[in-house]
């Protein structure tokens, strides 16, 4: 399924104090339009059936699984999709509300969201979200009280350590220190893209070998440092092409490039079409 057997690409709608969580019961969602977000989105779905396509990609549903989709990206519901469980949404200004100690899951989790877009998810694993989806609902609810978003942020955390725990048993089932290296080189990233983009930089903030955590990101990522890398300056690349106006010029420099060409090369190589190819396709799109 493509986007051009959709309507238009609509952007989303203004949430609440950039927060929103639902419980959706054999809700049918099938969408005449496709979505492209502003929000972060979990769903955390019991029962499923129908397809869900993402950017591109075509997920058949299933139930007992999650979804992460990051601000940025491009969704749809196919007609007669069915689902069962919940839809939370959260802006990253929402996000800043949570713990420091929690910033590096989101980052394993959303930087490059494509890499984790649908995990499979445990029977006992799904009891434990479920659980604190229904506090985190009820606490939503509920009136409003002078430290009502400070609750929410801290299911919000509880949340996205716990799914951040599920990802990393189901790429590799490594050590907790592993683990821990890993989420601290996904955050290094996450704060330090645009100054550098070598590999053995970062190595030397985590006091290790530029091969040593190439080798530790496949093992626990599934894919190498560098691709990690170069994951996060996509994803920037085009958050910056959807929602600013900024020329490919700047925005090529703005990453660190040394020229708009080598940027140009770069976002071509990792996305099959040229940066301004892509703005026309998602940008224009719908308006």
């Amino acid at each position: 399924m493509k986007w051009k057997e959709y309507g238009t690409i609509q952007t989303d709608k203004e949430i609440q104090d950039s927060f929103a969580v639902c419980y959706h019961e054999q809700a049918t969602v099938g969408m005449e339009d496709a979505c492209r977000i502003v929000y972060n989105r979990i769903f955390l779905l019991s029962e499923a059936q129908g397809t869900l396509v993402v950017d591109d990609t075509t997920w058949p549903l299933k139930g007992n699984e999650l979804f992460l989709l990051a601000k940025g990206q491009v969704f749809a519901f196919a007609p007669g999709s069915v689902i069962t469980g919940y839809e939370l949404s959260f802006g990253d200004c929402f996000w800043e509300k949570a713990p420091a100690s929690a910033s590096n899951c989101k980052a394993v989790l959303f930087n490059n969201a494509a890499a984790n877009q649908q995990l499979s998810v445990h029977p006992a694993d799904e009891r434990e979200l479920i659980l604190l989806f229904q506090a985190l609902l009820r606490e939503y609810h509920l009136g409003d009280y002078i430290n009502k978003p400070d609750a929410l942020a801290a299911y919000l955390k509880i949340i996205m350590i716990k799914i951040a725990n599920i990802q990393a048993a189901l790429v590799s089932g490594t050590d907790s220190y592993e683990s821990q290296l890993f989420r601290q080189f996904t955050g290094l990233v996450s704060k330090h893209y645009s100054s550098t983009h070598e590999v053995a930089a970062y190595a030397d903030m985590l006091g290790v070998t530029a091969r040593r955590l190439t080798d530790l990101c496949k093992q626990c990522g599934g894919r190498g440092a560098k691709d990690i890398i170069n994951g996060q300056l996509i994803a920037e690349a085009k958050r910056a092409l959807q929602f600013s106006a900024k020329a490919v010029k700047e925005i090529a420099f703005q990453l660190n490039f040394s020229t708009p060409d080598q940027f140009s090369h770069f976002f071509k190589k990792n996305t099959g079409v040229s940066a301004n190819e892509f703005r026309e396709r998602f940008v224009k799109i719908g308006r």
